[in-house]
Formats: structure tokens, sequence, C-alpha cells
């Protein structure tokens, strides 16, 4: 099994390159974005909760999205791999996922980082903030997004870093051209299936 972590700032593209990750390789997306936002347009207790959490552009608690991931390994029991997409996005995280699938006996084996200067991720939040109606809409929030993900996310790559684990990837050229340079280090590890 082929686990891979693909990293980056809010508006780096994550969601994107996932889905031709997914095509190309046949792994399972696991997007926490998307879980939470299945619960709250649902309106579940959890979705509630997380919700508060969203709308002020902070992070949901760690146990709430660990047993949400650990479900959603669960319903896959024969994938071929799994691709993690905004998760982890703490230090503690990153260890509590490693811990979890070392339970389930498997591991990260990649982590993919998209960079990309600010000034283009706010561009990009606010497009998608006015066709999608996320809660990420206004320049106060995004900021906010920003700066969360620069005082608690980074520290993430370094640990990742530390376990040999990391690369860096520049995600400000087109979708296509990103998707090559992902490509060429998943490759490394796991052959496109089609």
């Amino acid at each position: 099994m082929f686990n891979l972590v693909l990293f980056g700032p809010p508006g780096s593209g994550k969601g994107t390159q996932s889905e031709n990750i997914v095509s190309t390789y046949n792994l399972q997306h696991i997007s926490t974005g998307d879980l939470l936002r299945d619960e709250v347009s649902r309106h579940t207790p959890l979705g509630s909760e997380a919700k508060k959490y969203m709308d002020q552009g902070m992070l949901v608690p760690d146990e709430v999205v660990i047993g949400m991931i650990s479900g959603k390994i669960d319903e896959h029991p024969d994938a071929r791999g799994f691709i993690f997409d905004g998760f982890p996005r703490t230090r503690h995280q990153a260890e509590a996922l490693d811990k979890l699938l070392e339970f389930k006996n498997t591991k990260i084996d990649l982590v993919l980082s998209l960079e990309i200067p600010e000034a283009e991720l706010t561009k990009r939040l606010l497009g998608r903030g006015e066709t999608s109606g996320r809660s990420d809409d206004n320049e106060e929030v995004i900021k906010k997004r920003i700066k969360e993900y620069h005082s608690k996310t980074q520290p993430v790559a370094g640990y990742y870093n530390d376990h040999g684990k990391l690369e860096n990837v520049k995600g400000d050229h087109s979708i296509a051209d990103t998707f090559k340079l992902l490509s060429k280090h998943i490759n490394k590890y796991l052959l496109p299936v089609n």
C-alpha cells in the first residue's frame, strides 16, 4: 500500500492535484475538507461543531479528524493506497496519523509540498470564495488562514523532512505542469495505472 500526503497552504491546488493523482494512480482520496464539508452539509452534530471552527478559519480538533480518517481507511481495505489532502496540518496530527497507520500496518511513504507565493494564494482564494460559497471569501479570513498555516502547519514539513519523506514542488505553474512535477516523485514509488 502506498500512502501519500499532499501538502500546501490553502489555495495551493491540493484538491485539483489530488483528483489528478487519484485518477492516474488509482489511490483513495482522503480530503479532510471534503469529509468535514459533507458533515456540515448533512447538518450532523459533528458538522455543526466543525462549522464553528471552519467559519473562523481555524482548525477542527484533531480527535474528530483522526476518527473520520480511520473510518475512511476501514471502508477501503483493498485500496492500492491513499492520498491525504489537507491533513496532517500540525506536527501532533502527523504523529497521530503515523500511529494510526502503524496500527493498520502501513505508513506514509511520500510527502509532496506545494509551494506558492502568498499573493497568488490570496488571489486564488478570493476567486474560489466568489464561485463556491466557501467561508474563505474575504481577505481577513484568508490572511488568518494563511497565518494559521504558517504558524502551525509548516512545522509538519520539518517533521516529514526529518524522516526523509518530504519533497518540495513549485505549485504556481499550470495545473498540467505542476502535475508532471508531482508525478516525477510519485513514479519512484508507484507507477500509473493507465
